[in-house]
C-alpha cells in the first residue's frame, strides 16, 4: 500500500490552497534544484496594505497549504507584510539553519503564541526569554540527560505492559488507538513526572488539553485575545482550572510525601541555578505544565501516525517485528537493547518526517536586524519556518510523499539529508528539551505493541486526514484492527 496515496488527503489539502493563491506550476526541474532560490525584491504577495482578515482566515483553515502554495509560487523565501507585520517565510534548510542556529540570538518567540501558551505555561521554559530561559533551560537540562531518561525507562515499559493488558479485553476489529495512545502517554508521563497516575484524572486532563489546542489555533489569528472571563471563553476556562488545579495538587501531594522518589518532579525540585537558587513555588508549578503538557501530547500524535504508517505498510511492520523477536527475544526492552533495534529507530524517524507534531508554528520576531538570504530583516519583522513541508521537499527527500524508513540508513543510497532539512525536535539552543525522552518513549511503545499485535486498517474506513491543532493530529481519531501475533 502507498503511502503517497494514503496521505493524498494531506497533499490535496495543500494543494487546494495553493491554486486558490497561484496560477503557476512548479518548474519541470525544481526537484532537482540544491541551492536556494534567489530572493527577489518582492518575494511574496504585494500590495500597500499588504494582506489581512482572509489571508489569515486561510491560514486557520488550512495552514499548511496555504504556506506551501507561497512558496510554490515566490520560492524558498516568501516577503509579505500580514496585518501589522512584515512577514518573512523561509523554506531551505540553509535558511533554516541560519536562523535557528547562527542568528537565534537576534530572534525572539513570536509574542502573540507566548501570550497564548502563558496562559497554561505561565512563565516556563517553553515562554521564556533572554536571561530567564537560559537560567530555567540550565537548570532543567540535567533531568532530560539520557542516563537521567533511561534510568526512567522501568516506568515506560510498565506503563506500556498494563495498557497491552486492558486492550486485551477490548473489541479489536475497530479499536481506538490514537485514544490509546493518548491516555497510555497521559499515564507515562504522569508516572515520570509524579511517580503516579491516576486514570479518571488522566482522562480529565487529556480532554482539557484537546479543548485548549483547538482554542490556541484559533487564537493565534486573532491579534487580541477575549478576557477569560468573557462568557464564550467557558470552555478555555474550565480546561484551564482542571489542569492548573490538577498540577497544583500533585505538588501539594509531594510537599507531605517524605519519601524519597527518582522522578522529574523530584530532579526539578532539586535543580539549582549558578548561584545556588531552585525553582519557586510558580516556577515548579509552570514546569511541571510544560513537562506534563509537552510530554503527552507530542508523542501521542507521534504514535499515532507510526501506528498508521505500519498498519498502512504490512512489508515493513513484519520486518520490525522480526527485528525484535531476534532482539528481545519475547522480554521487554531495556535502554541497552534501543541501539539494537535500528529498524524500529528508522519507521519513527521516517514517521516523523512524514508527520511532524510540530509541524509548523516555528514562528520567531527578530529583535535585531537580520540579513538572510538576500532579505534584510528589520527589527519587530515575523520570521515563519514550517517543518512539515521541509521535510518534504524532494531536493532533500526522494519520493517524499512515500513511507521510506530506509532513507535514514546511510548504506541505502538515499542522498545525504542536509542539516536544517529534517528537523522534527527543531533546532538550535532552543532543540526540544525532551528529546530524548520522546524518542526512548516511543521506541519503548512501539516494540512493546509490535511484540504482541499486527495493526491493521480498517475495512472500509478512509485514511486519516492531517489537522493542525498546535500538533498534527487525525481530523478524525484513528481507528485500527488488532491482530494477537
Amino acid at each position: 500500500m502507498s503511502i503517497s496515496f494514503k496521505t493524498r488527503s494531506l497533499d490535496l489539502a495543500m494543494m487546494r490552497r495553493m491554486d486558490e493563491h497561484s496560477p503557476t506550476q512548479l518548474p519541470a526541474d525544481a526537484g532537482k534544484a540544491k541551492r536556494p532560490q534567489a530572493a527577489s525584491s518582492k518575494p511574496g504577495p504585494s500590495g500597500p496594505r499588504g494582506i489581512g482578515f482572509q489571508q489569515l482566515r486561510a491560514l486557520r483553515q488550512d495552514y499548511l497549504g496555504t504556506v506551501q502554495g507561497w512558496h510554490r509560487r515566490w520560492g524558498d523565501v516568501v516577503q509579505q507584510r500580514l496585518l501589522l507585520y512584515r512577514d518573512f517565510s523561509f523554506l531551505h534548510p540553509e535558511h533554516v539553519r541560519e536562523l535557528l542556529v547562527q542568528s537565534h540570538e537576534g530572534l525572539l518567540r513570536w509574542p502573540r503564541a507566548t501570550e497564548i501558551f502563558a496562559s497554561a505555561h505561565g512563565q516556563s521554559v517553553l515562554v521564556a526569554e533572554g536571561s530567564a530561559w537560559k537560567r530555567q533551560r540550565q537548570m532543567l537540562q540535567p533531568g532530560f540527560a539520557p542516563k537521567r531518561v533511561d534510568a526512567l525507562l522501568p516506568l515506560m515499559v510498565s506503563a506500556g505492559q498494563q495498557a497491552l493488558q486492558r486492550w486485551d479485553g477490548s473489541g479489536r476489529e475497530a479499536f481506538g488507538f490514537e485514544a490509546a495512545m493518548t491516555q497510555l502517554t497521559m499515564e507515562l508521563i504522569l508516572r515520570s513526572l509524579f511517580s503516579r497516575s491516576d486514570e479518571a484524572q488522566g482522562r480529565a486532563a487529556a480532554e482539557a488539553v484537546h479543548v485548549l489546542s483547538v482554542v490556541a489555533m484559533g487564537e493565534f489569528y486573532w491579534p487580541v485575545s477575549s478576557p477569560l472571563w468573557a462568557p464564550w471563553k467557558a470552555p478555555k476556562r474550565r480546561a484551564l482550572a482542571t489542569l492548573d488545579g490538577f498540577i497544583r495538587r500533585e505538588l501539594a501531594r509531594r510537599r507531605e510525601d517524605d519519601a524519597p522518589h527518582d522522578d522529574l518532579l523530584a530532579m526539578m525540585m532539586e535543580a539549582r541555578d549558578a548561584k545556588g537558587r531552585g525553582f519557586d513555588e510558580h516556577g515548579l508549578r509552570d514546569e511541571c505544565m510544560t513537562t506534563f503538557l509537552a510530554g503527552h501530547e507530542t508523542t501521542a500524535a507521534a504514535l499515532t501516525w507510526w501506528g498508521w504508517c505500519m498498519a498502512s505498510h504490512p512489508q515493513e511492520q513484519q520486518a520490525i517485528a522480526e527485528e525484535l523477536d531476534l532482539v528481545l527475544a519475547g522480554r521487554a526492552p531495556t535502554a541497552a537493547d534501543l541501539p539494537r533495534l535500528p529498524r524500529l529507530n528508522r519507521s519513527i524517524k521516517e514517521t516523523l518526517r512524514l508527520y511532524p507534531p510540530g509541524a509548523a508554528l516555528i514562528t520567531r520576531v527578530a529583535a535585531t536586524p537580520l540579513h538572510v538570504a538576500g532579505c534584510e530583516i528589520p527589527p519587530g519583522a515575523m520570521v515563519r519556518l514550517t517543518p512539515a513541508l521541509t521535510q518534504r521537499d524532494p531536493r532533500w527527500f526522494q519520493e517524499p510523499e512515500a513511507f521510506r524508513p530506509e532513507r535514514f540508513d546511510p548504506d541505502s543510497g538515499h542522498g545525504e539529508i542536509p542539516r536544517g532539512a529534517y528537523l522534527p525536535f527543531g533546532a538550535g539552543p532552543r532543540v526540544c528539551l525532551g528529546s530524548h525522552f520522546a524518542s526512548t518513549e516511543m521506541m519503548v511503545i512501539g516494540a512493546l505493541i509490535l511484540q504482541h499485535y499486527r495493526l491493521c486498517p480498517v475495512p472500509g474506513l478512509p485514511a486519516p486526514t492531517p489537522r493542525l491543532d498546535i500538533t498534527l493530529r487525525p481530523s478524525q481519531a484513528l481507528k485500527l484492527r488488532l491482530q494477537r501475533r
